[in-house]
């Protein structure tokens, strides 16, 4: 039975440098093998979407991926989540290298997770804008509206936590953008007080 949480690549090395134990959470990039949409407000993304080549589509990962987002789904995910995370003593964890919020009730059990362990730092990067635009949001809880959505419309971009995939390097330093190409922590409010994230197309 695959775990809920794992390290991939990218986070190992965060580990490493910070000496925090950084995990990250994923589901089915897009939709899942039975076509329900797990990324409902993607848009331009989807053409580019890391999490749909490389490791992420090996024949040992995708059902691993598919486990999880079977998972979310029932009664005791928020119990068994929260677990996991105390048995790994999780400092950080990344909700979603893969896939996105799909529904205000699968929010909803994030959000029971982050306040029931108040030491934890939880982030992502989400397309799901309208989900989050009038919620109470546990200050252990980082949102990043990320662009490339059907909803980009609606980020406050002098307001909003946000992220930007720019073409190189020089472009992202232009517009003024920190780079989180080296530490995914530095897409958080926790190690960036700048609202603008950088990210250079991989």
């Amino acid at each position: 039975m695959p775990h809920l949480i794992t390290q991939n690549t990218k986070l190992k090395k965060t580990s490493k440098i910070t000496g925090m134990r950084v995990y990250n959470f994923g589901i089915p990039a897009f939709q899942d093998e039975e076509g329900k949409r797990t990324c409902p407000f993607a848009g331009a993304c989807a053409k580019f979407c890391y999490a749909q080549k490389g490791a992420y589509v090996w024949s040992n990962v995708q059902p691993a991926f598919q486990f999880r987002y079977l998972a979310t789904k029932c009664d005791s995910f928020v119990d068994k989540m929260t677990a996991e995370i105390v048995k790994k003593r999780v400092d950080i964890l990344r909700v979603h290298d893969s896939g996105d919020y799909y529904s205000n009730e699968y929010i909803d059990k994030w959000m029971h997770i982050a306040k029931a362990l108040p030491h934890v730092r939880f982030y992502s990067y989400t397309k799901s804008i309208p989900l989050f635009l009038d919620r109470d949001i546990p200050s252990n809880f980082d949102i990043i509206f990320s662009e490339g959505g059907t909803r980009d419309n609606l980020i406050d971009y002098d307001k909003h936590r946000h992220a930007r995939i720019f073409n190189d390097y020089d472009a992202m330093d232009h517009e003024g953008y920190v780079n989180a190409m080296d530490s995914d922590l530095m897409a958080t409010k926790w190690f960036n007080q700048s609202h603008k994230v950088g990210l250079v197309m991989h």
